[in-house]
């Protein structure tokens, strides 16, 4: 999709179709009300005759509309202009990008987007949701079918409407920075929706590559010699059961200073996940291809802030093997010894993204980081704490926690803070080793971060546990590509100074 920043009003725009939007009680957007008074009322008349009521979600399709050099206006629903906010702003634009596609339009000016008053949210901030919206509504994954899908919608050309010239250049950043994140978070989605017989490790690593190849990023790939020779124990016995060998995966940004200690960025990249020993449960099994989901953020993520060449040093880690049932598989009892020295009671092996992440994490600590932050689908208790709709945060430094917190609430990539408090590090004591990998039912979510808190004292770390947000279950099954959203958001404010750089 092509994005074109224009100024003007609606009453000369010669497109193929414009946009404007209807609150409830049939109230005209003022583009709207622009076109209404050029067209002699046309608009008003039919909103009279109860074709369309302002509702979210209702669209309506106007050809030749008396005196607009337009072919077609296209009508969108509002709802209550009292109650816009972030969450109804980003449906609406959806509603408006889907009904687009449903029309035989090719270019569309979109007036909308400035007519929308949303509380505390500036142009910027909606130009930007809007491009991220409108490809997300577009996003097709068909790349394994032997049949591709048919074109879904003539649109090719998006004009987005503001409303002064002197708005265009910093529109044109914010619609330079929807992009670089939609292609981020494309590049996450199409890695976790492909099947765990294609996206191996290995697969893993050549996109690694392949971000090299585009960006010049530096990549490096440790085989399981090199762990081996570093001690990761811990990753490398999860890796025992599968046939695919393991990867620890390490891109390297450098857009910033030499000396500036790097950002690093910490993506479990588990391509398949059958649970060991403690094997799952065959139901929705084939949804365990996405516990790669944190990896592919990292490399979304690295690909956006190269393509907005952001003025930052940002290190990748992504530790990436399979666990599968085998005659060489981790058992419940095993104790392994993790990069760090410390010893690990293996009490359950589907508790395995932990004893990966803790030997990424260590060995992160040669790149001397200002802050880390690794990404996991790490526990289905995050799923049962909070739902689907924000990820679990967890964090040894609060300036830092704040910063993710408030680059999610702008990104609408939400975290919500649980506690990491000392009280839960006793729960996984162990008789036998330094620690337990699980902690009992009680508090999974927080005692798994616990459990990578130990790995994590040389530097200010942050935890996102993503297991209920990386991808969409049932009938709308298929990865989201969270967080890169919040991930760019964070680097885009700590690069230009605005995140907590006290972090």
């Amino acid at each position: 999709m092509e994005f074109i920043v224009k100024s003007g009003g609606p009453e000369k725009q010669r497109s193929a179709c414009i946009v404007v939007g209807v609150f409830e009680g049939r109230k005209l957007t003022a583009s709207a009300r622009q076109l209404d008074q050029i067209s002699g009322g046309g608009l008003t008349a039919i909103l009279r005759r109860g074709d369309h009521a302002g509702s979210i979600g209702q669209s309506l399709l106007l050809h030749h509309v008396p005196n607009i050099p337009s072919e077609r206006v296209l009508l969108i629903g509002c709802g209550k202009e009292k109650d816009l906010g972030d969450g109804s702003y980003r449906v609406i634009l959806g509603h408006a990008a889907r009904a687009l596609g449903q029309t035989g339009a090719t270019e569309a000016a979109v007036f909308i987007i400035a007519d929308l008053d949303v509380r505390g949210r500036d142009l910027n901030w909606k130009l930007r949701h809007a491009v991220e919206i409108t490809e997300e509504a577009y996003y097709r994954f068909d790349q394994m079918k032997s049949r591709k899908s048919e074109k879904h919608h003539a649109l090719h050309r998006m004009v987005l409407m503001v409303p002064k010239r002197s708005d265009l250049a910093p529109a044109e950043n914010a619609v330079r920075q929807g992009r670089a994140i939609s292609a981020g978070v494309k590049l996450a989605k199409d890695l976790g929706n492909l099947p765990g017989n294609i996206c191996t490790p290995s697969y893993l690593a050549d996109q690694a590559w392949a971000l090299h190849e585009e960006y010049g990023v530096k990549t490096t790939v440790l085989d399981e010699p090199d762990m081996r020779a570093l001690g990761m124990g811990a990753l490398l016995s999860v890796a025992r059961g599968s046939s695919q060998p393991p990867k620890l995966i390490v891109v390297e940004y450098r857009g910033g200073p030499e000396a500036q200690p790097p950002v690093a960025l910490v993506g479990k990249g588990l391509t398949f996940d059958a649970g060991g020993i403690s094997i799952k449960p065959a139901a929705e099994m084939d949804e365990m291809k996405y516990d790669m989901c944190g990896g592919a953020a990292v490399l979304g993520t690295l690909r956006a802030i190269a393509e907005l060449r952001l003025p930052i040093n940002v290190v990748g880690v992504i530790p990436s093997s399979e666990n599968l049932p085998d005659g060489n598989a981790n058992k419940p009892g095993d104790v392994v010894t993790s990069m760090s020295g410390q010893t690990i009671e293996i009490l359950n092996t589907d508790a395995e993204g932990r004893l990966i992440l803790c030997d990424a994490l260590t060995y992160t600590e040669r790149f001397n980081p200002s802050v880390v932050v690794d990404l996991a689908t790490l526990t289905g208790a995050c799923v049962v704490a909070l739902g689907r709709h924000a990820s679990g945060l967890m964090s040894n430094s609060e300036p830092l926690a704040r910063s993710l917190i408030g680059a999610g609430k702008y990104s609408f990539d939400r975290a919500w803070q649980l506690p990491l408090w000392d009280d839960y590090q006793k729960q996984l004591d162990s008789n036998f080793a330094d620690m337990a990998n699980i902690g009992g039912r009680d508090a999974g979510a927080i005692t798994a971060a616990c459990f990578l808190a130990r790995y994590t004292k040389k530097f200010k770390w942050a935890h996102l546990d993503i297991a209920g947000t990386a991808w969409k279950t049932g009938k709308e099954k298929g990865a989201t590509g969270r967080p890169v959203p919040l991930l760019t958001t964070f680097l885009i404010e700590r690069s230009e100074n605005r995140g907590h750089l006290e972090a």
